[in-house]
């Protein structure tokens, strides 16, 4: 039977990778690449990250790198992971494992050089493919290759079993399901369901952190109406409960040409509260910056002037706010206006209306809002028209001064 390549690929032909495929011994058959970047390739799709499986021991790799000339930085050692900072990138180096214990959350390994060990203990069959750095050669333990064809996302082995391990693996399933797959595996599906509970045992860290990577990818507007029926968020974020708003927000995403971005989609998973979207963002322990993000896109306030709205909350918060709550006919033309659009700055400070003689303090702050107020309800005049505004203000606050 003829053995499977791996298709040439641009990542394959760097002379730094091939410097550290040398130093690990692939010549040998002590390394080969493995995951990502495997299934990746097979799939036509662009190589993010770059994983190397190898027999050799952690101290050993240590060793040879430093051998080679090759900065080795000791990332993950006590499981084993090596990063080799190369000129063209990091490529992460990690000695095979089994698993000897598990918790839900972590694992306590102990080092191998059976391969099939090492694949055994990965999540799903297209994640446990490896390649001979030199010749290509595929080397699937598990069906993967299989399942890669057929668009199917598959645990290996028992799926209750693997979810036990590895709480996180529910949301994983679902995000390579809405990535890679057309198939749903009714064994993973009927473990996720039963197990979805076990998400609670969760940092909120990793399940935002999962969660914001399904809302990125397209294949989202149908899984997230999978989990939701299954009851998988249930557990965590039991406020949603409906994704009709998520699959439009998808679309409209799509007719716009713009880029799909997860907190908006998170958004649009949620009700019409801010106060919600601050809960939910301090909830999965988000940035401050991400859960104001969430509260201004959550607020239901008819969008106006998208111009004068991106002013207000900045040109993001305006292009989430038209997206979620702008009327879908005339959505795309209200964000063209914000194309290449910046902000601009007020051009007049409270020290020219002190030097105009009204007083410092409430009064300058006052005017200073009027003359804004009016200036973005026009859209943002030109200089002469401005001008006339800042008159008319400045004659308005001193004739109430006089009186």
């Amino acid at each position: 039977m003829e053995r499977l390549i791996l298709p040439q690929a641009a990542w394959r032909d760097r002379a730094d990778l091939a410097a550290l495929c040398d130093a690990l011994g692939a010549a040998q058959g002590d390394a080969r690449f493995v995951g990502g970047a495997v299934r990746d390739t097979l799939l036509e799709l662009p190589v993010q990250d770059i994983d190397i499986a190898t027999r050799l021991t952690p101290e050993t790799v240590l060793q040879r790198l430093k051998d080679a000339d090759i900065r080795a930085v000791p990332t993950g050692l006590a499981h084993g992971t090596i990063t080799a900072v190369l000129p063209d990138g990091l490529v992460e180096v990690t000695t095979l494992r089994r698993d000897i214990a598990t918790d839900g959350r972590h694992a306590t390994i102990a080092f191998t050089d059976d391969w099939k060990d090492d694949a055994a203990r990965r999540d799903f069959t297209i994640n446990a493919l490896y390649a001979d750095p030199l010749t290509g050669a595929l080397f699937d333990y598990f069906g993967g290759l299989d399942d890669l064809a057929a668009r199917q996302v598959r645990f290996i082995g028992d799926p209750l079993q693997r979810i036990a391990e590895d709480h996180l693996r529910i949301l994983r399933f679902f995000r390579f399901l809405a990535r890679f797959g057309d198939v749903a595996d009714p064994a993973g599906i009927a473990a996720c369901t039963a197990r979805a509970n076990d998400l609670m045992a969760l940092s909120r860290e990793r399940i935002a952190d999962e969660l914001l990577k399904l809302l990125r990818v397209p294949g989202a507007a149908t899984i997230v109406p999978m989990m939701i029926d299954n009851g998988i968020l249930a557990p965590v974020l039991p406020e949603i409960t409906n994704a009709n708003r998520l699959i439009r927000l998808i679309s409209l995403e799509k007719e716009a040409g713009i880029a799909g971005d997860p907190i908006r989609r998170l958004a649009a998973l949620l009700a019409n509260q801010p106060a919600l979207g601050e809960a939910i963002g301090a909830r999965l322990k988000l940035s401050i910056a991400n859960r104001k993000r969430l509260m201004l896109a959550l607020d239901s306030t008819p969008p106006a002037n998208p111009r004068a709205l991106a002013y207000r909350i900045g040109v993001e918060g305006a292009i989430d706010r038209l997206l979620l709550h702008g009327a879908a006919e005339n959505a795309i033309e209200q964000l063209g206006l914000l194309s290449n659009w910046a902000p601009p700055r007020l051009p007049i400070s409270g020290g020219v209306l002190v030097e105009r003689g009204i007083d410092r303090g409430p009064d300058v702050a006052r005017t200073l809002r009027q003359i804004e107020d009016q200036w973005v309800a026009e859209n943002f005049p030109d200089d002469a028209r401005l001008s006339s505004i800042i008159d008319a203000a400045v004659d308005q606050a001193l004739r109430a001064t006089k009186n």
